[in-house]
């Protein structure tokens, strides 16, 4: 079982609009709600290649609700502990009619006490008895210390289960020293060489890095390099610039950790499902969301556009 860690979970809350009355009030749809969060995106992309999958992580009050609910909907199996706050929620309010940008609101997280943590860390350490592979996803929320990634990296290398750590800033720099076999991480450029974002990873304690940057993921480990792009754009638009969904590059990159496939199988897998092959979960005008779910289809044609090279030099 791969068990995915979301500590902010977020529902996102989707509405279309119509035109303005004469009383400048403006009609909307009723909402369509969807469970969100990295570490859930992971999740449900995992869960459609028929990985035995578990979404944990934190969730409270009706937002929290419609997270687990969302979820069963979709056949993923839940472990969220329980908060008294209110899981965020980001808002998309979109014109069907209109080929302009929706609007887009966001929710500040809840504040986590030190009750909760403490309830969640043991909830996870008994899920660790059971799980192939642990998934930690995305941003802490509000009263989390930065190192929490870290001492859940380290509860895990106790107990023998492997992690795929996806973090940036402060907790990226927390968790690291604590040896996560892979660190997937955002950089400004996907550079070559020893001196690039992902051998500094390396130094400071992963087993293995993927740093995307814009279209591209450069990967590296302690005696390789590699970098994977898209080489031609493809039917869909997708092209060696187009912005690659995070938590579908993540989900991609966790079959080959576990099942010990090379580098250029692995990130073939990953680019392909992170560029588009991974649908998104609502196709209306004004942008897409997150992708978490799988388009076969594209995904089999984008494999066949996905160069994997070692640096040159």
């Amino acid at each position: 079982m791969i068990v995915t860690v979301t500590l902010n979970a977020a529902l996102h809350v989707a509405y279309t609009t119509g035109d303005a009355a004469a009383d400048d009030v403006t009609p909307i749809s009723r909402p369509v709600y969807r469970a969100g969060g990295r570490g859930v995106t992971v999740a449900r992309v995992l869960h459609s290649f028929g990985h035995d999958v578990l979404a944990a992580g934190l969730a409270g009050g009706a937002s929290g609700e419609l997270i687990i609910q969302d979820l069963a909907r979709s056949g993923v199996p839940t472990a969220f502990t329980l908060i008294r706050g209110e899981s965020r929620r980001f808002f998309r309010f979109a014109d069907p009619e209109s080929d302009g940008p929706a609007l887009r609101f966001s929710e500040p997280g809840p504040f986590i006490t030190t009750e909760e943590l403490g309830r969640f860390a043991g909830d996870y350490r008994r899920l660790l008895a059971g799980a192939a592979a642990v998934v930690l996803c995305g941003s802490l929320p509000d009263g989390l210390p930065a190192d929490t990634y870290g001492s859940l990296v380290t509860y895990a290398a106790e107990a023998g289960v492997p992690v795929i750590l996806d973090a940036g800033g402060e907790e990226l720099k927390q968790a690291v020293g604590h040896g996560p076999d892979l660190v997937v991480a955002e950089g400004s450029a996907a550079e070559p060489g020893t001196g690039g974002f992902g051998a500094a990873l390396i130094r400071l304690g992963a087993a293995a890095a993927a740093v995307a940057a814009g279209g591209q993921v450069h990967a590296v480990t302690t005696d390789s390099e590699w970098t994977a792009r898209l080489e031609a754009t493809d039917d869909e638009g997708a092209s060696a610039d187009f912005p690659l969904a995070r938590g579908a590059l993540v989900a991609g990159l966790v079959p080959g950790q576990l099942l010990g496939w090379s580098w250029p199988d692995r990130l073939r897998h990953a680019l392909a499902l992170a560029a588009g092959g991974a649908g998104s979960w609502t196709r209306v005008p004004g942008g897409a969301e997150e992708r978490d779910r799988v388009d076969l289809a594209a995904y089999e044609r984008l494999l066949d556009v996905v160069r994997v090279e070692r640096p040159r030099g």
